[in-house]
């Protein structure tokens, strides 16, 4: 089990507003390549509800990397975008 947290700072350390643009370019320039640098077969991939992480260039984009191992709001493992009882690893992993 891991954990990514992508950071909402650019290249010249300002704040900035991560939008669905900045965070499939953030999984597409950093969290798969980093993946493919490392022996994984049989990944799962889980997020919350945020607008960025739901819009539908973003789940296209995961759905094609993850396949049906893709836990989130509108992904093929759909499952709500906040749940302070339930967890994804207490029913799939």
């Amino acid at each position: 089990m891991g954990w990514w947290n992508p950071s909402s700072k650019n290249d010249e350390g300002h704040n900035v507003t991560v939008n669905g643009d900045r965070y499939r370019a953030m999984i597409t320039n950093f969290f798969i390549p980093e993946l493919n640098n490392h022996d994984v077969q049989e990944l799962w991939f889980q997020q919350d509800g945020a607008t960025c992480h739901t819009a539908r260039a973003t789940i296209d984009l995961l759905k094609d990397t993850f396949g049906d191992r893709l836990i989130s709001h509108f992904g093929p493992v759909n499952w709500p975008p906040r749940s302070c009882d339930l967890t994804p690893l207490d029913y799939f992993l």
